[in-house]
């Protein structure tokens, strides 16, 4: 069991830039891989990015690319992401994800969820 709390969000003007965080805690030793998704009003969870456990590998959403970076705390159990050049089409609920192994990509095949963390972006 991973309990995942985010935080970070808030309004922000085009162009702008905010950093969100990812608390991990949990009683188990295991390694587990962490990502961000996002889910836009209307709109289904999508994926943005991911982290391994160690942090020698991440993975983006093409449409983040460039702007957007993960990151991992010495510890592990914190997470980063850093958004700059954020759009309006960017608003949305960001939320912590957790597994084991690798995130998938599918919302549906995660295991842990934090509660999530408004961005907004204005134009």
């Amino acid at each position: 069991q991973v309990q995942l709390v985010e935080s970070g969000g808030g309004l922000v003007q085009t162009g702008g830039s905010l950093r969100l965080s990812c608390a991990a805690s949990t009683r188990t030793s295991n390694r587990y891989a962490m990502g961000w998704f996002r889910q836009a009003p209307g709109k289904e969870r999508e994926f943005v990015t991911s982290i391994t456990w160690d942090g020698g590998s991440t993975y983006y959403a093409d449409s983040v690319k460039g702007r957007f970076t993960i990151s991992r705390g010495n510890a592990k159990n914190t997470m980063y992401l850093q958004m700059n050049s954020l759009k309006p089409e960017d608003t949305a609920v960001y939320y912590c994800a957790a597994d084991l192994g690798v995130i998938p990509r599918q919302e549906a095949l995660v295991r842990y969820w934090g509660q999530g963390t408004q961005v907004t972006v204005s134009s």
